[in-house]
Formats: C-alpha cells, sequence, structure tokens
C-alpha cells in the first residue's frame, strides 16, 4: 500500500477551510479525474473517478470528523484507500491543510503509476486547486458542523441541538392542582397541554405540558450536510 503525505496553506480562517471540505460534493471543481462525489446520508460516499485513464467508482465511509480539526475516510468498495486531512490554524487567516493518503493499486497501471509518482503529484495538484478555489471566494459554499466519533454520527455541533423528546413526567396532581408537567386530577382525566377539561367532578383544567420536544427544524441531532451554491 503507497502513503502520500501533503501539506498547503491557505489564506482563510481554518472554519472556512474545514466548512467548505465538508462538501463533498464540490470536490470535481479541484480534484483531477474526480467526475462525480454522492452523498449518501452524512457518513458515506459514492466516488466515480478517472484513475490512470480507467474509469472507476467505489464507496466510502466518514469514520472520523472533527470541526475544525479532522476529517478521515476509508473506502468500504473498490480499491483499498483510505485517508485522513488534518487542519491546523496557523494564524487567525491562515490554515494548513495536511492530506494523507493510503492506496492500495488493483492493477499493474495503477502500480507504475504510483511508483512514478503521479498519485502523489496529483494529490499535491489537487491542494493548489483548493486552495485557489477557497481563497477566490473567501468563504465556504456550504457547512456541516456534525461530529463523527468511531463511525457514529453525533451531531454535535456548538449549537443547541436536542434529541425529540428530552422533556420529563410530571408528578401526580391533587384533584385542584395537576402536577408541573402531567398529572391526573381525582376522579378526573388526565392534563394535556394545559387545555384540556379534566373530570366530571372535582378535576380543573390541566396546567401541565409534555416535554420539549423539538425547538426547531434544526433540533434533529445529527443535521445534515448542507451548502449554499447547490453543489
Amino acid at each position: 500500500m503507497a502513503k502520500i503525505e501533503k501539506s498547503i496553506d491557505v489564506n482563510v480562517p481554518v472554519r472556512e477551510a474545514y466548512n467548505q471540505w465538508t462538501q463533498f460534493e464540490s470536490f470535481p471543481q479541484f480534484m483531477e479525474g474526480v467526475e462525480s462525489v454522492r452523498q449518501q446520508g452524512d457518513t458515506n460516499l459514492h466516488w466515480v473517478a478517472t484513475i490512470a485513464g480507467k474509469r472507476q467508482e467505489w464507496d466510502a465511509e466518514i469514520t472520523e470528523q472533527t470541526p475544525d480539526q479532522r476529517i478521515a475516510w476509508t473506502s468500504t468498495t473498490g480499491d483499498r484507500n483510505a485517508g485522513a486531512v488534518d487542519f491546523h490554524r496557523v494564524s487567525d487567516n491562515q490554515t494548513r491543510i495536511t492530506l494523507t493518503m493510503d492506496i492500495e493499486p488493483s492493477g499493474a497501471v495503477e502500480a507504475i503509476g504510483t511508483a512514478l509518482g503521479i498519485p502523489s503529484g496529483q494529490v499535491e495538484g489537487d491542494l493548489k486547486r483548493f486552495k485557489e478555489f477557497i481563497e477566490s471566494r473567501g468563504s465556504a459554499t456550504g457547512a456541516w458542523r456534525g461530529e463523527v466519533d468511531q463511525n457514529d454520527v453525533t451531531g454535535t455541533s456548538g449549537s443547541s441541538r436536542e434529541m425529540a423528546g428530552s422533556g420529563t413526567m410530571g408528578s401526580t396532581g391533587s384533584s385542584t392542582d395537576l402536577g408541573s408537567d402531567y398529572g391526573t386530577a381525582s376522579g378526573g382525566v388526565s392534563g394535556y397541554q394545559g387545555d384540556y377539561s379534566t373530570g366530571t367532578t372535582t378535576g380543573t383544567t390541566g396546567t401541565g405540558d409534555m416535554g420539549s420536544g423539538l425547538n426547531d427544524p434544526q433540533d434533529l441531532g445529527t443535521g445534515r450536510r448542507e451548502n449554499d451554491s447547490g453543489f
């Protein structure tokens, strides 16, 4: 298996460099030979590319992702390959990107290409084109700030994302006063959302409510990768 490692400094904040790299479907704009990268969920990608004159397709899985620090992947079909891209803050407006790849070519043509340093030169060229791409824009085309830890999307992103149903069950109320969240009036029926009249004798209007549930459309733990330019 051949190992390739290349670095480049880009003149944008680390957040912008990282955000752009999360937009995998934009890779054909700066990666030589890459025809398409299709997102299949938060951690799975389908690649189509021409390598050493041969068109290939393969699937890859994101195995680690930490915002502004690191993205790692491994192939799940096709020729074996794995790698990582690390982001290091040099200054407020400069980031060092280090791309490391392990490639195991399947055929003689690919093996000869690796021996001649062609893939290494291609990786270096891809980084240079990424530098031009992000510096010319000044900001990323989109971002996904979720985390991936040991193949598990946790969705922690620095924003207040919560899972549905985070509220708690209240205590049982008296005949005149329901519990703070969810109670049952004596002789009546359960109060719900503070607007259901209770019982036939002594029950009163429920005053509790259910748990907080979903706060807004963003409150799903994992989130989705988004971009603002249609890539």
